[in-house]
């Protein structure tokens, strides 16, 4: 059965209720990378229970409706599936500990033509007990089997291209060879990010990290650069992913200010393969 635009657009989710700790706070951090080093107290903040603080791209783990495109009523080649965008608004600070309500929706599915696959956007939005609204994510999936349905939505308006110009601040930060194991259990326990067999079956030499851990990567170097180690002065985060990382590699940022914004893209370094581009921060 082929991708329907009806049922897609319209597909119900039921709200999410998430509790979560201040082991899975400090879980959530660790897979990101922070804590490296001991002393550092502008890490450890993140992941020690004394003034705890929530990183805030834990955002990302909380209140995830499921892998509901695996669903055989949505029509979608679900094996041939890839994470095109993530983008992230923040609206308040996470707790260290708490109950989230997630409530998820279908905001747009595009066509891209007959063998040129289709993008379903689907946005998240996070709220607390008392009806504060903490957290807006938007994930863009490129679904590469499902294009030429016929119909569809006007895209949202395209992430902005890295300036050609310098970089104004560069940064590295190492990926720890055990962070997809470490960050899978905050999140995404497909075994693409642990198994190495299942990863040479889809085409990898060896596990790969989740995009969603590059993303809070890229996320704590725009705070390092930028925002003097507080990520509470994160207010936007939004990229492309571009090409998968493996654990162990060194992640290289560059970083502009334009138009009030923060622009980055970052590399592998030892394969000087761009893996997140078009990426746009904003610091408070």
């Amino acid at each position: 059965m082929p991708l329907n635009y009806d049922t897609i657009k319209n597909w119900r989710f039921e709200e999410i209720r998430h509790t979560y700790t201040e082991k899975d706070t400090m879980l959530y951090s660790l897979g990101i990378g922070l804590g490296e080093d001991p002393v550092d107290a502008g890490q450890l903040r993140y992941v020690y229970e004394r003034d705890l603080r929530a990183f805030p791209t834990m955002s990302m783990v909380l209140g995830y409706p499921g892998f509901w495109m695996r669903d055989p009523r949505a029509g979608i080649d679900w094996v041939r599936l890839v994470h095109g965008e993530q983008r992230l608004t923040l609206h308040a600070p996470l707790p260290a500990q708490g109950t989230v309500i997630a409530r998820n929706r279908i905001t747009h599915v595009i066509d891209k033509g007959a063998d040129k696959g289709a993008l379903v956007v689907t946005e998240r939005t996070l709220y607390d007990e008392a009806g504060t609204h903490l957290a807006t994510q938007k994930q863009t999936t490129f679904c590469r089997g499902d294009g030429g349905f016929g119909r569809g939505d006007a895209p949202p308006a395209a992430l902005p291209a890295a300036p050609a110009r310098t970089p104004d601040r560069q940064t590295q930060l190492r990926v720890s060879p055990r962070a997809a194991l470490i960050y899978r259990l905050s999140a995404d326990m497909n075994p693409l990010h642990a198994d190495p067999e299942v990863a040479r079956e889809a085409g990898f030499e060896r596990p790969i990290l989740h995009g969603l851990c590059s993303y809070g990567m890229a996320a704590r170097a725009v705070v390092q650069a930028w925002a003097d180690g507080d990520a509470g002065r994160l207010a936007q985060l939004d990229v492309r992913f571009s090409s998968p990382v493996y654990p162990g590699e060194t992640l290289a940022f560059d970083m502009w200010r334009e138009d009030g914004e923060i622009r980055y893209t970052a590399r592998s370094l030892e394969r000087n393969v761009l893996t997140l581009n078009c990426g746009v921060a904003k610091v408070i």
